[in-house]
């Protein structure tokens, strides 16, 4: 058995986390992979270090080490490979990353024993045929104004038929776990992260009636950037991918063929989430 470890070097910034984790591993004679630019850093430890794609098909469970954003990230890899991940909480909030590191001593026996069960969480394809743009997202895709000093026109069709029209500063598409970002943020509803639905949530509408619609996972959205908007649009997966979209162009937005398998201790872990870190705040 082996884990993959990808630490986030702007949360765990010396690694001493990291380094907590490959002892453990290494102490229950499990074997910690490392991508190997970790490798000069971490060179005193019994971790192993592989090219990264060689340390995913070699991985039976990976640990990110940072906090959402660090799964994040790394959540596209992890479906792609069909590997389930468990998140090493260093950040503020920690909906996905749920394990804290002063959990680590009771979590980790648990995850090399077996003693965890996996939740699939489902993420959302977003392409721009226009611009040759495709990327996979957990959380959100989120559409934006260039400037934001004015708002724009949003087209929205479900399965090809006409929806809503938005004229607001942006557009939100949330998965069930990303319904607790952003989209929570701008007025959308939290939804059980098993739910297999997405959310489409305005951001500062300008209309009175411009709510948020909750669609079932297996619908098609389109959402056209409107040809009299001043600007482009930029469009947005996980605060990280971003395309350019000039006014007329279409966003599409399926269910991406792969999900993730996060791994949890606790059935209710999204709830309990829920009410001491948003409830409390």
């Amino acid at each position: 058995m082996s884990v993959l470890l990808l630490p986030n070097r702007m949360k765990d910034d010396d690694l001493t986390v990291t380094r907590i984790i490959i002892s453990q591993l290494s102490d229950a004679g499990t074997q910690a992979l490392l991508p190997d630019e970790f490798s000069a850093d971490l060179s005193e430890t019994q971790a192993c270090f592989l090219p990264r794609e060689q340390a995913f098909l070699q991985a039976s469970q990976v640990i990110t080490v940072g906090g959402d954003g660090t799964l994040l990230r790394v959540a596209p890899e992890c479906a792609a490979y069909r590997k389930p991940v468990l998140g090493v909480n260093l950040g503020r909030t920690g909906f996905l990353a749920t394990c804290e590191v002063g959990e680590l001593e009771r979590k980790i026996p648990r995850l090399l024993a077996g003693e965890y069960s996996l939740e699939s969480r489902h993420m959302l394809l977003a392409q721009v045929a226009a611009h040759k743009w495709s990327r996979v997202a957990m959380n959100d895709v989120v559409l934006f104004g260039h400037s934001r000093l004015h708002p724009m026109d949003y087209t929205v069709y479900c399965d090809g038929v006409f929806v809503s029209r938005y004229r607001s500063d942006g557009v939100i598409a949330a998965t069930p776990a990303g319904s607790t970002a952003y989209s929570l943020s701008a007025g959308g509803p939290v939804l059980d992260a098993r739910a297999p639905v997405m959310v489409l949530t305005p951001v500062c509408a300008h209309g009175m009636h411009s709510v948020p619609l909750v669609f079932s996972a297996d619908r098609h959205l389109t959402i056209v950037a409107e040809k009299d908007n001043r600007e482009p649009v930029y469009a947005s997966a996980d605060s990280n991918a971003q395309c350019d979209m000039q006014p007329g162009d279409v966003l599409d937005l399926t269910t991406a063929p792969e999900s993730l398998q996060l791994i949890v201790f606790d059935g209710s872990e999204q709830f309990h989430a829920i009410e001491t870190k948003l409830m409390r705040r």
